[in-house]
């Protein structure tokens, strides 16, 4: 019988939880609560491929390479995501496989560093919109602006930080690969942070760029060339809200294209936090009825999957 097959995009609350240091050992320690819930959906049964965020890690690789610039030459941006790519990974892959061990299994899982082409001439090149690295107050964030040269936004009502582009995932370089370690059995990390930016030549040759790719966007084209039956978009709360935080909030478990397109050009979700994740599962649902996205929680994603909880869209 053939298992339903499920792409899950980590969002950061998955990785890092706030109020604590932002520590290598905080983040095994918070990716170890976070792999029961994913292997909890594998015992029931799914095919799952995982995938993450990383803007709080690049960003934090980042100012390390310039804090040490005086020591040692720093890394290009695109070699800092892949080492966040590899580290995170590692930790998810790792997580994964104890937690098989724990309940007396010993499944395959595995990391695959992957590169992600996208647009040379994408305007996300002239519009930086992706939040890296941690939190500043406004003074904290001028001061980055005037110092550093920094791109530097308000993100969601949360505080400031900075931003860089972020061009559209155009393929997947490894995919292949990733099918043949899918079709093997094992649990596959992959386009981790949304994959290592790179842009592809004239005569073929692949060279790595500047950005972070929205992970919910290379999800959705994971999800799309794996043909995988169900997106899950994984983030801090149980369902997508429209007039979020006001006194009309509303919560919604369903919604068709045309509602969540409706509502997306009334501004009703907030750039860099809930709009790419709505984008990316309007995307992902157009036009293949039968397949679906869900927004919700990391606590509820098996209950969402059971009909429960969560925002589910699809194509009616």
């Amino acid at each position: 019988m053939r298992k339903e097959k499920i792409v899950i995009a980590l969002g950061g609350n998955a990785l890092e939880k706030e109020g604590i240091p932002a520590t290598a050992e905080s983040q095994l320690e918070t990716i170890r609560e976070t792999v029961r819930y994913i292997v909890d959906i594998i015992e029931d049964g799914y095919q799952v491929i995982v995938a993450h965020g990383n803007g709080p890690q690049v960003g934090r690789i980042v100012l390390q390479n310039e804090g040490a610039a005086h020591l040692t030459p720093s890394l290009p941006f695109d070699v800092c995501g892949a080492m966040s790519q590899g580290y995170i990974g590692y930790h998810i892959q790792q997580g994964i496989k104890n937690e098989f061990k724990r309940r007396g299994k010993d499944n395959g899982v595995i990391s695959v560093v992957t590169q992600v082409v996208v647009d040379q001439n994408d305007p996300g090149f002239k519009n930086p919109t992706k939040p890296i690295g941690p939190f500043y107050s406004e003074e904290e964030a001028r001061k980055l602006e005037i110092e550093k040269g920094y791109n530097v936004v308000e993100d969601a009502g949360r505080g400031y930080r900075r931003v860089v582009a972020s061009p559209k995932p155009l393929q997947i370089v490894e995919l292949d690969g990733i099918k043949t370690l899918i079709d093997t059995g094992l649990t596959v990390i992959t386009v981790g942070g949304g994959g290592i930016p790179v842009i592809k030549r004239h005569d073929g040759t692949l060279e790595g760029v500047a950005a972070v790719i929205d992970k919910d966007l290379a999800s959705e084209k994971l999800a799309k060339d794996l043909d995988a039956d169900v997106l899950f978009i994984l983030t801090a709360v149980e369902q997508v809200a429209i007039n979020f935080n006001k006194p009309n909030e509303k919560w919604l478990s369903e919604l068709t294209i045309a509602e969540a397109e409706k509502y997306i050009t009334e501004g009703h979700f907030a750039p860099g936090s809930m709009l790419p994740k709505v984008m990316a599962a309007v995307d992902f649902a157009k036009g293949r009825p039968g397949k679906k996205a869900i927004i919700t929680s990391l606590e509820g994603a098996l209950r969402a999957l059971q009909g429960e909880t969560g925002t589910v869209i699809i194509d009616r």
